[in-house]
């Protein structure tokens, strides 16, 4: 037990982070004062600064979701764990810039393609990381609360995989179309979130048990 600590100051640091990230993609949503001429049509100008907003708030949201969602289901942390979800967090804390990078150059025929691949691979390096974190949870099974169902675990497995398939498709698409691989990066984050479940009644629960 000596290398175990409970989840709540884990939990409330990350969802600090979480919270922060978020905040952080809005800053960089601007309009120059040398369009101010046209305001409507500068508005709609900013689209590429919208989309990679959405794209990344709503994949900063459904990691959250995920995370709320192993998180539920752990009694303790150990060393490895707490270590990747820093790795995790640092991946997510560092979102705002690609997004950034990818919304400024995705009219620029030049640097498009490389700051939507980017972007691409920090994307595929926070699903990787949180997939790193949920192994490393699965190594050690004492981790997990008592009530917790195999049903559950294979639920949370199977949610967590395909992320990292779907990421390297679209990282490969955006060599060739990087306007549409950066729509894929939205609808994958779009998955995930709708992919994301609550917690199963009590009731649920033991039929699940007792049908395994």
């Amino acid at each position: 037990m000596d290398s175990r600590w409970g989840t709540s100051r884990t939990e409330a640091f990350s969802d600090g982070v979480f919270a922060i990230a978020v905040t952080l993609l809005v800053l960089d949503l601007a309009i120059p004062r040398t369009e101010f001429a046209d305001p409507w049509r500068a508005i709609a100008h900013e689209w590429p600064s919208y989309l990679a907003y959405l794209t990344s708030f709503v994949t900063i949201g459904g990691i959250w979701l995920a995370h709320h969602g192993v998180f539920r289901r752990l009694e303790y942390v150990n060393s490895r764990v707490m270590r990747l979800n820093l790795v995790l967090l640092l991946g997510v804390s560092f979102l705002p810039f690609p997004t950034r990078l990818a919304a400024e150059a995705i009219r620029t025929t030049d640097a498009e393609r490389a700051f939507v691949i980017f972007y691409g691979l920090c994307l595929f390096l926070v699903a990787l990381s949180f997939g790193a974190l949920w192994t490393a949870v699965l190594r050690d099974r004492g981790l997990l609360r008592p009530e917790v169902t195999e049903e559950e675990v294979q639920t949370i497995t199977v949610a967590t995989a395909p992320n990292i398939g779907l990421y390297v498709a679209a990282i490969v698409l955006a060599v060739f179309l990087p306007k549409v691989a950066a729509l894929g990066y939205l609808v994958i984050a779009v998955v995930a979130v709708m992919r994301a479940r609550g917690d199963q009644p009590e009731h649920a629960r033991g039929v699940a048990a007792r049908r395994s």
